[in-house]
């Protein structure tokens, strides 16, 4: 089932690219799985929001949670190195990585269905408190869960791909085998401190070695919102992103 899931998920990526009206493009997917029973959920109501959500709050029976990262191609990566503001190619990225997420997770929720299973369909942003910037459901910390990567100093997920791209889940009753965290630290600044170049390349100081100031950041990513706004909506910044050790390969 694994398999059949990660190539429904991969083609529809492919076939979203060839639209006419898409200029992203996108390495190959990479997938991870988790049991919808792992402790840790629990434990992202302290480290995340106190109000986030456990996947029995959207499916009684929740078994699984499927999580992808959709790696960006180096080229839009690149052009959103250097300068204040995000580049154009790197809003419009944003913006349609946003809506291929939850193309794929209606779509894979309407083939499960076929097949007897329930699963979600949630957005792949936007779903946070407008006050605290803290989400009730963290489609990073549940592809933590399963094992997709580690966080970075500049609070991305690295996967072994990088962190240059972005993460969708799913939650369903379907009975998946968890894949297996590998404890692999891979921010080179957490694990021996050898990096941090994340800290200086915010363009808003927002990012420090010892905290995050998650407002500050919204602040930065509102100001390119104003900038990109022909784009739609691209509240985004990812100047600790573009250029990074960790984009392209954790």
């Amino acid at each position: 089932m694994k398999t059949w899931l990660e190539n429904t998920i991969t083609a529809y990526v492919r076939s979203f690219e060839s639209r006419t009206d898409t200029t992203t493009r996108w390495k190959d997917p990479l997938y991870a799985y988790a049991d919808a029973k792992d402790p840790l959920f629990e434990l992202f109501k302290e480290v995340v929001s106190p109000t986030h959500c456990m996947p029995e709050d959207f499916i009684p029976d929740a078994a699984s949670v499927i999580t992808y990262f959709l790696p960006f191609k180096a080229s839009i990566v690149n052009s959103n190195v250097g300068g204040r503001l995000s580049s154009e190619v790197w809003g419009r990225a944003y913006i349609e990585t946003n809506v291929l997420i939850g193309e794929i997770n209606a779509h894979v929720a309407k083939v499960l269905s076929e097949k007897g299973y329930v699963s979600t369909n949630m957005p792949a942003t936007h779903n946070f408190d407008e006050e605290q910037l803290m989400s009730d459901w963290s489609h990073r910390h549940a592809a933590y869960a399963a094992g997709l990567g580690t966080f970075g100093l500049n609070n991305m997920l690295i996967t072994e791909a990088g962190c240059a791209g972005r993460i969708g889940s799913i939650i369903t009753n379907l009975v998946l085998p968890a894949t297996p965290r590998q404890g692999v630290e891979r921010c080179a600044y957490k694990r021996d401190g050898s990096c941090g170049v994340c800290v200086s390349a915010c363009v808003h100081n927002a990012l420090f070695f010892d905290h995050f100031d998650r407002h500050r950041c919204h602040e930065m990513c509102l100001e390119n919102a104003k900038h990109l706004k022909h784009l739609g909506v691209a509240d985004v910044c990812g100047k600790c992103v573009a250029g990074m050790p960790c984009a392209f390969k954790g």
